[in-house]
């Protein structure tokens, strides 16, 4: 399948091994990996993070095949979730942070073009949140608030 913003196909990589229930060596006590879960978020770790310490330090190969329930579930049902989803957040950041490097160099026409279309897909992304109700109703991502949103 074609890549969105470019015209060729995307690149091989790695797969993660198909799997239907956990490994033998891994650990899969439930209560403990929620605990875990919950004790790392309020640290202040993102899921993404959090599933590699899991993984690295605590012998969890994949989260939703020991509990039943993805990280980011296991954290909004202990009402840890944040206010912006990761990945649009991590999409405004990129954004802001290719704003702040055309400030200093305007003549830089590759990464205006890049800044369009990062932007493109935040717009995209906040669609999807508002239609499935994450973000509040006419929640519209504009350049100049986002560095203070992203304060938070």
């Amino acid at each position: 399948m074609a890549r969105m913003h470019a015209r060729r196909r995307g690149i091989a990589s790695s797969v993660r091994p198909y799997r239907k229930e956990v490994p033998a060596w891994s650990n899969s006590d439930v209560k403990e990996i929620e605990g875990k879960i919950v004790e790392l978020r309020k640290a202040g770790l993102t899921c993404a993070q959090i599933g590699l310490v899991l993984r690295d330090k605590h012998g969890v190969p994949n989260v939703k095949l020991a509990t039943g329930k993805r990280v980011n579930a296991i954290v909004r049902e202990n009402d840890l979730d944040t206010d912006i989803p990761e990945d649009l957040r991590n999409l405004m950041h990129k954004a802001l942070m290719m704003r702040k490097h055309l400030e200093q160099n305007r003549k830089d026409l590759h990464n205006k073009r890049q800044l369009q279309l990062t932007e493109a897909k935040v717009r995209r992304l906040v669609k999807y949140y508002v239609g499935t109700k994450r973000l509040p109703l006419g929640w519209v991502y504009k350049p100049e608030t986002a560095e203070i949103l992203l304060s938070r």
